[in-house]
C-alpha cells in the first residue's frame, strides 16, 4: 500500500532525526528551565543600556549591543563547543548540528575546545566559526534530504535562497540556520554573503507582496524557463499548457493574453518567497533565539553587515596595511639586523599594495584562520624557509633569506595557495594516528 505525502515527509525527518542521533559523542545536556523558560523579550527587556541605538555608525552601533548583551550573559552557564579533528566530516557536522539544535542560552560565554589539535585561545573560536559559515554557505557533507550534500541555501550569488527541501523544513534545520547566524554575529565571526535581497525583505518582516524579485533569484531553473515564456508576447499552444499547469498546481489562474504580465509577477514571486516563507520563519525565529534581533530590526543599518553582497566583500590593502604590527628592533624575536628586516617587511608591503581583493583575501585566511580582519595582524621575521603563519596569535612568519621580491612572492602565494591542502592533510594525519 502506498504511503501518502505527509506520512513520506515524516518518514523523511526521523530520518534526519537518526541520523544527528549517530554520533559517538552526542551532548546529552539536559535543558536547563531557565533555558526551557527564556521569553525573548524578557530577555531582551533585561538591557540597560540602549545607546547603540543612537550611534550613527553601524559597525559600532552593533559593536556596543554586542558588548552589552554579552556582558549581561557572562554570568551565565557557559557554551561548550567541542570537536575532534580526527572524527569524520559527518562526525563534525552532526555535533555542531546537535549543538544548535537545543535551546541554549546562547549570550553565555562560549568555550570552544578542538580535541586533536594544537590550537588554542581565539584562534580555536574562529575555527569553529568559519566552520559553521562554511556549511551554511556551501553545504554539510550529510546527506540530510536526500539529495546527496545537503545545501540550505541555493541559487546564484547575491540571489542565494533557502532550499525547498520539504525534509529539511520539517526537521526544523532552518531554526538552527538562524542560530548559527545569530551566535556567528555575536562572537564577530564570518557572515554568509549573497543572500536575495528579497529574502533578506520578508526575512525582516517586509511584506511580500512589496519585495522586488528578479528572474535570478528562482534557483530552481526548470520553474524558471516556465516563467521566462510569460516573457514573450505569443505563446505556442505547448507553452501556454507548460505555464497553466505550473501556475494552476500553485492555485493561480491559466495564462491568458490579458494575464500574462500579472501571472509572470505572481509566479516569480511565489517561486522565490512563497516556497520559502516557512523556511524564513525559521531563521526568523533562529536569530531571536540567540537575542540579536533587536538590533537587526531597530537598526535596519546592521543587516548588510550581517548579510553582505558577495561583491561588497573587497578587500582593499589599506584596510590591512592599517592593522599591521611591524617588527621593532627590540622584539623578543630572532635577532636580524635593520636592513633585513626593513627588506622583507618591504616586500610583504609591496605584495600587499599590489595585490587583488581576491588575492588579500587569501592572504588573511591564511595569516589568520579566516576572511574578517582582526584587531591586530602581527609581522614577524623568522629562519625558517617559506612563509607560514600562527593563526591563534595572528602572526604572519616570514623567512629572512629572500634577497629578491620576486623569489618573495612566488613563495608566499605558494604558502597561500597551499594552506587549504595543508590543513586538510592535518585532519587527515590526526584520524590516521587516531586509528592507528
Amino acid at each position: 500500500m502506498s504511503k501518502s505525502c505527509p506520512e513520506l515527509l515524516r518518514e523523511a525527518a526521523n530520518l534526519i532525526e537518526e541520523a544527528l542521533s549517530r554520533s559517538p559523542t552526542a551532548p546529552a545536556a539536559p535543558v536547563t528551565p531557565a533555558a526551557q523558560s527564556q521569553q525573548i523579550p524578557a530577555a531582551q527587556s533585561r538591557t540597560p543600556v540602549q545607546e547603540w541605538k543612537l550611534i550613527k555608525e553601524p559597525t559600532q552601533a552593533a559593536k556596543v549591543f554586542k558588548e552589552n548583551l554579552l556582558r549581561e550573559h557572562a554570568t551565565g552557564k557557559p557554551l561548550r563547543m567541542k570537536m575532534d579533528v580526527r572524527d569524520s566530516e559527518e562526525d563534525r557536522e552532526r555535533e555542531l548540528l546537535l549543538l544548535y539544535k537545543q535551546q541554549q542560552e546562547w549570550a553565555c560565554p562560549l568555550h570552544c575546545t578542538l580535541v586533536g589539535d594544537v590550537a588554542i585561545g581565539e584562534g580555536v573560536m574562529r575555527y569553529f566559526m568559519t566552520t559553521i559559515i562554511s556549511k551554511l554557505q556551501f553545504g554539510f557533507s550529510l546527506d540530510l534530504g536526500g539529495m546527496g550534500r545537503t545545501l540550505l541555501f541555493e541559487g546564484e550569488p547575491d540571489h542565494l535562497v533557502p532550499a525547498a527541501s520539504e525534509a529539511l523544513i520539517e526537521s526544523n534545520l532552518f531554526r538552527v540556520a538562524g542560530r548559527m547566524l545569530g551566535h556567528t554575529l555575536l562572537h564577530d565571526g564570518p557572515h554568509v554573503t549573497g543572500l536575495s535581497p528579497a529574502v533578506i525583505h520578508v526575512l525582516f518582516n517586509g511584506d511580500p507582496e512589496m519585495a522586488t524579485v528578479v528572474t535570478e533569484d528562482c534557483p530552481d531553473l526548470h520553474i524558471r524557463s516556465i516563467i521566462e515564456l510569460l516573457e514573450h508576447e505569443d505563446l505556442t499552444p505547448e507553452q501556454k499548457d507548460t505555464v497553466s499547469d505550473l501556475s494552476m498546481s500553485w492555485d493561480l489562474p491559466a495564462v491568458t493574453k490579458t494575464n500574462r504580465r500579472w501571472l509572470h509577477n505572481k509566479l516569480l514571486l511565489h517561486a522565490v518567497v512563497g516556497r520559502t516563507m516557512r523556511q524564513i520563519k525559521q531563521l526568523r525565529k533562529g536569530l531571536k533565539d540567540v537575542m540579536v534581533w533587536p538590533l537587526l530590526t531597530s537598526r535596519p543599518d546592521v543587516v548588510p553587515l550581517l548579510f553582505p553582497k558577495m561583491a561588497e566583500m573587497q578587500f582593499t590593502p589599506q584596510m590591512l596595511l592599517e592593522k599591521i604590527t611591524w617588527p621593532v628592533e627590540d622584539s623578543d624575536d630572532e635577532d636580524f639586523d635593520l636592513d633585513t628586516t626593513c627588506r622583507i617587511t618591504g616586500f610583504l608591503r609591496m605584495f600587499i599594495e599590489t595585490a587583488s581583493s581576491g588575492t588579500l583575501a587569501q592572504l588573511l585566511t591564511f595569516w589568520v584562520g579566516w576572511e574578517m580582519l582582526p584587531p591586530e595582524l602581527r609581522v614577524e621575521i623568522s629562519g625558517g624557509t617559506l612563509p607560514t603563519s600562527s593563526t591563534c596569535f595572528e602572526t604572519l612568519k616570514l623567512p629572512a633569506h629572500f634577497k629578491l621580491y620576486m623569489d618573495f612572492e612566488k613563495a608566499l602565494v605558494a604558502a597561500i595557495k597551499n594552506f587549504r591542502i595543508a590543513s586538510a592533510w592535518l585532519v587527515v594525519i590526526a584520524t590516521a594516528v587516531g586509528v592507528a
